[in-house]
Formats: C-alpha cells, sequence, structure tokens
C-alpha cells in the first residue's frame, strides 16, 4: 500500500468525528437558542402588561401568575431557561413589565435583577381612611389591611407627630413614581417625604400668620373643599370660617355634619342631624375638628393659606344650586339668602 494510499485512508477516518462534532455543536447551539432566544412572552392584551410578584412568592406562584397576564408558547421552555439561569434560587418581589415577543432570557434577565417599572401611584377624591387605604392598596403589594391598620396605629403615627384623627392629612394627592413592592411602612416614610417637600417655608409661614398650624390649615381645606367645588369660591369660604374661628364663633359647617353622621348623600342639613354627638360636630365644638374630613388636595388647602380677606361671617348655597355661594356680614342678610336657597330647595322636593 502507498503512503498516497494510507494518506486518504486516515483522512476519512478524521472527518467522520469532525462532523459528529459540528452536528453536535449545531444540535447543542438550536437547543439552547429555542430555550433561552426564541420569543415566547405574549400578554393577554394590547395595552401595557405587568407580571407582579408578591413578597415570599415561589418559582411555582412565578410561573403561575406569569400564565394569567400572558400567553406563553412555551412553559416548558421557560422553566428550563429559568432552571439554567437558576432563578429559582432568588425571586425578587417586584411589578415587571411584560412586553409583546419577549424571549425568556430577556424576561429571566430582568426578574433575577429585580428592575421594576415604577407604578405611578395617584389617590383623589377620597373622604375616609378606608376609601384611602383601598385605593392605595389596590395600586400596591401592600393591602389595603395593613395601611387601614397603621391609619388608626397610635404608637406608630406618633412617629410623624399624627394621630388616627390627622393620619389622612400625610397624604396630599398627585402623581407619585414608586415601586409596587412598598411595603405599608415604606409607603408612610415616602408620603412623609413628600409632605415635608411640599410644606415649604414659605407655606409654614402663611399657615403661622392665620394663625393654623399645618395641620390645621389641612382640615381647614377639607372642610372648604367638601363645602364647594367651585375653586374661585374657595378662598371667600376659607375666609369666613377664619372670621369665625377668629370672632370665637362656632364654625357650623354643614359639611362637618355628613361626616359625623357618615351620610355624605344628605342635601339638606335638618335640625336632626344638628344633635349628633360628635368631636366633628362644628354646630356643637368650637373651633376645628379634629382631623380632615375628606383628603385635602394641595388646591384646597392652598385656597386656605391664600384666603380671601373679607368680613363675611355667613354664607349660604346659592338657589341656582351651581355649587356656588353667597355670603354676608349681617344676619339680616344671611337670612335673605337662607330664605331662597330654602324655597328653591322646597320647589324642587328636597327634603334630605
Amino acid at each position: 500500500m502507498t503512503t498516497k494510499t494510507t494518506k486518504k485512508k486516515q483522512s476519512k477516518k478524521l472527518k467522520k468525528p469532525i462532523k459528529w462534532v459540528s452536528f453536535i455543536a449545531l444540535a447543542i447551539f438550536l437547543y439552547f437558542s429555542a430555550i433561552f432566544f426564541v420569543p415566547n412572552i405574549f400578554p393577554r392584551t394590547n395595552e401595557k402588561a405587568f407580571l407582579c410578584i408578591p413578597d415570599n412568592s415561589t418559582f411555582s406562584d412565578v410561573t403561575r401568575l406569569l400564565n394569567k397576564n400572558a400567553n406563553i408558547l412555551s412553559n416548558v421552555s421557560f422553566k428550563q431557561a429559568a432552571g439554567l439561569l437558576r432563578y429559582g434560587a432568588k425571586i425578587r418581589s417586584g411589578r415587571y413589565e411584560l412586553k409583546p415577543g419577549m424571549n425568556n432570557f430577556q424576561l429571566i434577565r430582568i426578574l433575577r435583577s429585580g428592575k421594576q417599572t415604577p407604578v405611578k401611584l395617584t389617590f383623589n377624591n377620597i373622604r375616609t381612611k378606608e376609601q384611602l387605604a383601598a385605593r392605595l392598596g389596590s395600586q400596591l403589594m401592600a393591602d389595603s389591611t395593613s395601611i387601614l391598620k397603621l391609619l388608626n396605629d397610635t404608637a406608630f403615627l406618633a412617629t410623624y407627630h399624627l394621630n388616627p384623627y390627622t393620619s389622612i392629612s400625610l397624604f396630599i394627592p398627585n402623581t407619585y413614581e414608586v415601586f409596587w413592592n412598598m411595603n405599608a411602612k415604606e409607603l408612610f416614610k415616602r408620603m412623609d417625604k413628600e409632605y415635608n417637600n411640599f410644606w415649604t417655608d414659605e407655606r409654614k409661614a402663611k399657615a403661622a400668620a392665620i394663625p393654623l398650624t399645618p395641620s390645621e390649615v389641612t382640615t381647614m381645606a377639607s372642610i372648604v373643599e367638601e363645602e364647594t367645588n367651585n375653586k374661585h369660591d374657595r378662598p371667600m369660604v376659607a375666609g369666613l370660617y377664619i372670621n369665625r374661628l377668629k370672632a370665637g364663633m362656632p364654625l357650623q359647617a354643614d359639611p362637618t355634619i355628613k361626616f359625623a353622621v357618615g351620610d355624605f348623600t344628605i342635601k339638606r342639613v335638618l335640625f336632626g342631624h344638628l344633635r349628633t354627638v360628635s368631636p366633628y360636630n362644628t354646630y356643637k365644638n368650637l373651633g376645628l375638628p379634629p382631623g380632615p374630613i375628606r383628603v385635602a388636595t394641595s388646591e384646597g388647602i392652598d385656597a386656605v393659606l391664600n384666603y380671601t380677606h373679607h368680613h363675611y361671617i355667613y354664607m349660604c348655597a346659592s338657589e341656582t344650586l351651581n355649587g356656588e355661594h353667597k355670603f354676608a356680614a349681617t344676619w339680616a342678610e344671611h337670612q335673605v339668602n337662607a330664605k331662597k336657597y330654602q324655597a328653591e330647595l322646597n320647589k324642587r322636593q328636597i327634603f334630605k
């Protein structure tokens, strides 16, 4: 056998293993590509979709939540990718955006890093602590029960110079960017920061000039906002209540009676309502009630701080029933306005 023939045979023998190695390498490449890089996640809605993972979740919890919020083409590949990337070893709570066509590697990388999409936390038109807790709990991992518990926790609130009557004054309606997995105590800490940012030295100086504390201004603002939805009237209404405070008169604010009774649908406050025994009854008790009767807005607070200086001490809703008020400096003038208002209520058969 010639040397040339021998070399050809050896070359053929070498080519066979090389082909097998190439085939195996290609198969491995395709396998990992399919597991990691093929689009696999498709949200069930055209709007933005999120995967919200609570504290102490297991990998099974994550896959269940993922399937609830998105169509997964291959749960098997997702579980394989998670296993290879050791995602199940440490699961981070949080709110993560699910983008159409995400592959397993993209999603698991975000979940492992804990890179959340923040929540735009909003709350407005809130009257009670229960409503506030429910609204906040619907947007965060912290449930309404844990938030409401802190709103009523005297010892905890004392650290913020608050009490169960004034606790809602810490919450000033706005849009706040927060992480979904903050707990109730972290929420209070963030709101305290925002509260202190709002109460600038200029606002504090205006409050002191009335004179009222920031907390008292918030309580006053809550009454003013319940009294009228007419922004133009609010500084006028605030000025009237401040005049009454300075004169030592009871505020006699109908919204505080509705709060005391617990019925915000009342359109006509009657003598029976005025007999309600409550610290919020400003017909029986002098001064401000012990706390806000709603979550006051920044606009309402500023309406009090920039109240209109006038000599009115009486007001009555306008007979137009459009939210406006008529103001008077004397009882006689007020009686004229009141009779017009009452006549209109009678005409429209509004008796309660």
